[in-house]
């Protein structure tokens, strides 16, 4: 197969007229079609005026297409990454919600198992586990059941991370619960990057966090304390450390966009990172669906359970769009939000967020306002 377009962006350069060159599911060759002798027989995609660039990562994704990741069967999980990759993301971290101890210790055995197979062409993959919960504020909670959350205990993370076998890559935890920081500072040296989210803390407890180890925000102003001129707490921190990556639900639902564009002047394209927060209504028609197990009622867009919003129904092509329109930057600018940012963050490079020649043929073509004009996973064109 061979791929060309208008532009490629390959996760740090932008190049003129790319040819790409893809041979058993990996890129053989990258180059420019002046410089380069277009093979004979080979099946060529073109995407003319278009701009080539890394398949899209999402860090926080809690289900899609009716399934929830913590059924973590290969029955929910297909289904998941063959929806994922018709809108372009090809790598994601399946993410959990807070619930009985025992019951996320099950979903992290199974999708240990499932995250150690090879990955299927055409299909998203998932390389990593996300813990939202259960070392979360009671005060904003959202919709997580705060029967299930716990104190910081660096016993319970350990006995998390080994049912994960490993995959466990980043960590949601409210830095003004007691213990937090050691378990932020105990989290970091096992490999696993923090986030702080879900959080009333103060400017001084955040800041401890991120002394502690903590390198991310869990989606931005949602379930977070409220700015505050005099007490800045988490939000004012999360928008003032240049040092912070901070994650963003680019819906134009969960944050509206004057203030997704306070976020891009706050974090710029260094340290913004869009995320859906999706539960396994996305890719569905209205209707109820679960998320981690309770339910939630899906209408025109807005996932909600008991009169609050859970998760969304969102796409990263679809947050793509909704962040060029809304911050009127380049749509460069938008796909290092969610490419390069979110690997470099959670240290995932190897599998994400760059276009090399070895890599898997994971890329997307995209037009001038972030449209997604096609999907290649695995070296397939995905319809």
């Amino acid at each position: 197969m061979v791929i060309t377009a208008e532009k490629l962006w390959d996760g740090s350069v932008l190049h003129d007229h790319p040819l790409i060159i893809v041979d058993g599911g990996q890129i053989s060759s990258i180059a420019s079609t002046s410089s380069a002798e277009m093979p004979k027989d080979a099946r060529v995609l073109d995407f003319p005026g278009a701009t080539l660039a890394p398949s899209f990562f999402d860090v926080h994704i809690h289900g899609a297409a009716g399934h929830d990741v913590m059924e973590a069967t290969p029955q929910a999980l297909d289904p998941v990454g063959r929806f994922l990759a018709s809108r372009g993301t090809g790598s994601f971290l399946v993410t959990t919600v807070t619930a009985p101890l025992d019951a996320t210790l099950r979903a992290l055995t199974g999708l240990a198992r499932l995250l150690s197979n090879p990955p299927k062409a055409g299909l998203a993959r998932p390389i990593g586990v996300h813990l939202e919960g259960p070392f979360l504020s009671h005060d904003k909670c959202g919709v997580q059941p705060v029967e299930h959350m716990l104190e910081p205990s660096i016993g319970v993370f350990d006995r998390l991370f080994d049912a994960g076998e490993g995959h466990v890559r980043l960590m949601t935890i409210a830095p003004e619960l007691p213990g937090a920081a050691g378990l932020i500072e105990h989290a970091t040296k096992r490999g696993v990057r923090v986030s702080v989210g879900h959080s009333n803390a103060t400017a001084a407890e955040t800041n401890a966090a991120i002394a502690a180890g903590a390198v991310s925000a869990t989606h931005t102003f949602n379930a977070m304390r409220p700015l505050d001129h005099r007490e800045p707490g988490i939000l004012g921190t999360v928008l003032t450390n240049d040092k912070l990556y901070a994650e963003l639900i680019c819906d134009g639902i969960h944050t509206a966009p004057e203030m997704v564009r306070l976020w891009w002047r706050a974090k710029g394209p260094e340290r913004a990172i869009l995320v859906t927060d999706a539960m396994s209504a996305a890719g569905m028609p209205d209707g109820e669906y679960t998320l981690g197990g309770f339910p939630v009622q899906v209408a025109n867009g807005r996932a909600m359970a008991r009169g609050m919003l859970a998760g969304s129904v969102l796409t990263l092509d679809r947050a793509l769009t909704n962040f060029v329109e809304f911050t009127g930057t380049t749509v460069e600018n938008g796909l290092r939000c969610l490419t390069t940012n979110p690997a470099v963050m959670t240290g995932m490079g190897e599998y994400a967020g760059a276009l090399t020649v070895g890599q898997a043929a994971n890329l997307v073509a995209v037009d001038p306002v972030g449209r997604l004009l096609g999907s290649i996973v695995g070296g397939q064109l995905v319809q």
